[in-house]
């Protein structure tokens, strides 16, 4: 039996979800279409398991997928495992925008959607190794790169199998509660810039069933599961989702759930009603901004009256809301800064998360970035949208980076979470705890960058870098 192990690598710094260890999907379901044609399947998820690189003599294919920020540790295990012998087959966002770079590392790389293309390489391979038919396939052939046509994604969601989690999300297995990736969707029409979605997926919305999606959930349905459904916008196909929430509803399922939705999910409060009786808890929500500028130049297509009405329609429908807000953005400054933490603490949203822009390779922004010379690093284990890696217009390097680590301490400061205890908000306590922890593990861990960037921080702008209090002084 011909054998291949997929591996997630591990992510290099620490990061809001540090402590929720939650594999990306792509790996075990090829996994699992691996498995249906007669292969010996693994996955390893580096977050939680160790690689024993001595056991890679008995592997016939290794398949890595990788985002921006873990392609350097991708880069390292690849290089480990081809001295081996083993070949290398490389997928996932960062190396589907920057194949070439990837080919340094693997024999061959899948770009985009990966399910028919490993297919169709692993035809080959099993047979005549003739790989100019396989579509996204990138490699390298007597010192020369090839670059074979993209194949077209796949319209029906529901001939893409279950993942594979093995042992992972065994439903009669209560030692700690679990959540479980599950996704309805693929494809995003906005282009919002600095998204690399897009050029991942498609621009078509692209959704499975309702039955293949309860099929699915039924083996999942245990108490102390947490559904987290990965889609981009849940609530992209209103009607679609309105039979998914009532078909959830009549199982009668027990887990609670979480997803992203846009802010104008907020104009149908009905779907808000039935998303709460089908277990939602907590909805993600890409705010992104409260300068009004700064939304138009991403091409977000929303405005700050939506943002506010979203939030209050969404808790009066007692889901939770995590907002997610983006600093960086040209028109940024230290009065957005400000507004920013005002607006995320006065509407009393239990969560959030103050991110740096980040140019993702495969977003109209890194493209932008790099014809304007204004990317700093390559080194991309910083891209994970915690670190400054550009060139900002209205703020010193060092400024934008203290503008988040500021933004996180002035909203989940002691005295908040003081106030939360009085309210016997037990969940956003928790999560306030341990964002304070994170935020102190992550200055003491990132001292050499910091420090890098009061170097680069240049003396024409210190009057900038040196009056945080004073720009950030909030009641």
């Amino acid at each position: 039996m011909n054998k291949i192990v997929f591996i997630e690598p591990k992510a290099p710094n620490l990061h809001i979800y540090s402590q929720f260890k939650l594999p990306r999907l792509g790996l075990f379901i090829l996994a699992a279409q691996m498995k249906k044609r007669g292969w010996d399947a693994d996955v390893i998820y580096e977050e939680t398991e160790c690689i024993d690189y001595s056991s890679f003599d008995s592997v016939d294919l290794v398949g890595i997928s990788t985002i921006t920020s873990t392609a350097p540790r991708a880069y390292k295990i690849a290089d480990r495992i081809r001295k081996t012998g083993t070949p290398v087959i490389m997928g996932g966002p960062h190396v589907t925008f920057l194949s070439e770079e990837a080919l340094q590392h693997a024999d061959f790389v899948i770009r985009g959607e990966g399910e028919n293309p490993l297919m169709e390489f692993v035809d080959a391979w099993e047979c005549d190794q003739d790989y100019t038919r396989v579509s996204n396939l990138s490699y390298t052939k007597n010192g020369r790169s090839f670059h074979n046509p993209a194949g077209p994604v796949i319209k029906d969601l529901d001939q893409v199998p279950f993942p594979d989690f093995g042992s992972r999300y065994t439903p009669n297995i209560r030692k700690k509660r679990q959540t479980i990736p599950v996704q309805t969707s693929r494809g995003c029409p906005f282009n919002c810039e600095f998204c690399s979605v897009t050029g991942m997926f498609g621009k078509k919305f692209r959704f499975r069933s309702t039955s293949h999606i309860i099929e699915e959930l039924r083996t999942y349905n245990e108490r102390n599961n947490h559904i987290f459904f990965y889609d981009d916008n849940f609530a992209a196909n209103r009607k679609r989702l309105k039979t998914l929430l009532k078909d959830m509803i009549k199982e009668e399922f027990k887990f609670d759930w979480s997803t992203q939705v846009r802010v104008d999910i907020a104009k149908h409060e009905e779907l808000l009603k039935l998303m709460y009786r089908a277990g939602c808890r907590t909805l993600y929500v890409g705010l992104e901004s409260v300068n009004p500028r700064s939304l138009s130049s991403m091409k977000k297509k929303q405005t700050v009256g939506e943002i506010k009405q979203a939030v209050k329609v969404i808790q009066k429908h007692k889901i939770r809301i995590h907002g997610m807000f983006v600093y960086g953005f040209d028109e940024d400054d230290w009065q957005t800064v400000k507004q920013t933490i005002k607006f995320a603490k006065r509407t009393g949203i239990s969560s959030s998360q103050f991110l740096i822009l980040t140019p993702l390779p495969g977003s109209q922004f890194y493209k932008r970035m790099v014809s304007q010379k204004r990317l700093l690093f390559k080194d991309w284990s910083l891209y994970d949208a915690h670190h400054v890696v550009f060139k900002p217009a209205k703020f010193t390097l060092m400024a934008l980076q203290k503008a988040q680590m500021i933004s996180h301490k002035k909203f989940y400061s002691l005295k908040r979470s003081i106030k939360k205890f009085f309210q016997f908000k037990w969940i956003e306590l928790a999560i306030s705890h341990y964002a304070r922890k994170l935020n102190r593990m992550w200055e003491k861990k990132n001292q050499t960058f910091l420090k890098a960037m009061d170097i680069l921080t240049s003396k024409k702008n210190a009057d900038v870098k040196l009056d945080y209090k004073q720009n950030i002084e909030l009641d």
